[in-house]
C-alpha cells in the first residue's frame, strides 16, 4: 500500500449559475422570463423572487448563464452570472 493522493480535476467549462438580486419595478416581465428560463410556474417564480438573493439558474455553461442573465436585465431585473468553485458552491 502506498500514499494515498488527491487530484483536483480542472476542465474547461465552469459551471455558472444566475443571481437574481433584484426584480426591479417590472416585476411581472421579470416572472415572465424566469418562467420562460426555467420552466417554473409563475407562482413559483414569485416565490423564488420572494427569497432575494435567489439562485435562478445553477450549473450552467458561462455563454447560456450571461444570455438569461442578459434576458433577466432587460425584463428590468438586477441579475449577475456567478463563477462556481470547483465544489459548486456559489
Amino acid at each position: 500500500m502506498g500514499e494515498v493522493r488527491y487530484f483536483t480535476l480542472v476542465c474547461d467549462d465552469v459551471p455558472y449559475s444566475v443571481v437574481l438580486t433584484d426584480p426591479g419595478p417590472r416585476t411581472m416581465d421579470v416572472l415572465k422570463e424566469i418562467s420562460r428560463l426555467t420552466g417554473l410556474s409563475l407562482w413559483h417564480g414569485k416565490l423564488l423572487i420572494g427569497q432575494l438573493p435567489a439562485t435562478v439558474l445553477g450549473d450552467q455553461p458561462e455563454a447560456w448563464a450571461r444570455a438569461a442573465v442578459s434576458a433577466l436585465r432587460a425584463a428590468g431585473a438586477v441579475a449577475q452570472a456567478v463563477e462556481q468553485d470547483a465544489w459548486g458552491v456559489v
